[in-house]
């Protein structure tokens, strides 16, 4: 597996993240809240950089192209619906969702949503009103129609894979703000960077989000590379663990940064707050492990663990 990205991918990544940048950042997402022509900004920029000429089904190259998008995306936590558009079914856009509770986030910028569970079942959904909840400001409830085809466990995989790539581009982006706070904060004559408790939590949190980068990159390689059930079964444990690390790494932000870090005045705090429905939608962490552990039992998740392929029998 070659873990550096292609040079073209590189390159739309940094259009991607200087085109966001000049939105106005991780503040561009606060304004959005209360002013719905930002989203409308947030989907001009995207076409701009011609987001939904990638078909994120494609191979290995156009699905990280989609991956360092989402991921850009994610460092500002864009106020917009990029994953779901970009595994659009005929041009609606997919969600993944627990019919039990059902949630669309972002749900009002469009009239028609493809809503499917983790294993592929799909109706069609509309949304409701926003539930006014910060965390997750743009999240509405969802009113479930017919059944629709077409939808595979391979469009979910790539969803919950896009998701992940997005939720590590948000904490890389808090990561780094936490670094400069505790680099520039000075307390007892000394930047709170040269105590060892400080070191160690940031080296802690540096190295979970080191992993979890390496893991999706392996992720992207297996939906070209892995059989159906395999892709699958890597996406959620992606998944699963992306949520593993933003609670860590988050922790981190917040118990570094102090009661600042609970205050929109600082990126941080909009960061996390957004970053929510990526991390409880469609499931919750226990609910995503819960959903592998047939795979792991049957084989399709393969590990350390996993029991040898038989050998063929001889004639």
């Amino acid at each position: 597996m070659q873990t550096e990205l292609p040079r073209d991918v590189i390159a739309f990544g940094e259009s991607a993240r200087d085109r966001f940048r000049a939105l106005g950042g991780v503040p561009f997402a606060l304004e959005a809240e209360t002013d719905d022509a930002a989203r409308a900004q947030a989907g001009a920029a995207l076409d701009e950089l011609g987001a939904w000429d990638i078909d994120a089904r494609g191979d290995a190259d156009e699905l990280l192209a989609a991956a360092q998008l989402c991921r850009m995306a994610g460092a500002v936590v864009l106020p917009y619906p990029v994953v779901e558009r970009l595994v659009a079914l005929d041009g609606v856009p997919l969600a993944l969702l627990d019919p039990a509770r059902p949630r669309l986030d972002h749900g009002d910028l469009f009239d028609a949503w493809v809503a499917a569970d983790l294993d592929g079942t799909a109706r069609r959904a509309t949304a409701g009103r926003r539930t006014g909840s910060r965390l997750g400001p743009f999240v509405t409830g969802a009113a479930l129609g017919d059944a629709v085809a077409g939808v595979s466990t391979d469009d979910v995989a790539r969803h919950l894979l896009l998701g992940a790539w997005r939720i590590t581009g948000a904490l890389d982006n808090a990561l780094s703000l936490v670094a400069a706070h505790v680099q520039a904060r000075r307390q007892f004559s000394s930047a709170l960077s040269e105590f060892q408790a400080v070191r160690f939590a940031t080296a802690d949190a540096y190295v979970a989000l080191r992993g979890l980068d390496e893991l999706a990159k392996y992720t992207a390689w297996r939906m070209v590379t892995a059989a159906p059930a395999a892709r699958w079964a890597d996406a959620v444990a992606l998944r699963l663990h992306a949520a593993d690390v933003a609670h860590d790494v988050l922790r981190c932000a917040h118990q570094l940064l102090g009661a600042i870090g609970f205050c929109d005045e600082h990126d941080v705090s909009v960061i996390d707050r957004h970053l929510q429905p990526a991390l409880r939608l469609p499931y919750s962490a226990e609910g995503l492990a819960d959903a592998l552990m047939p795979s792991v039992f049957d084989g399709s998740f393969e590990s350390l663990f996993s029991p040898a392929p038989s050998a063929p029998q001889s004639a």
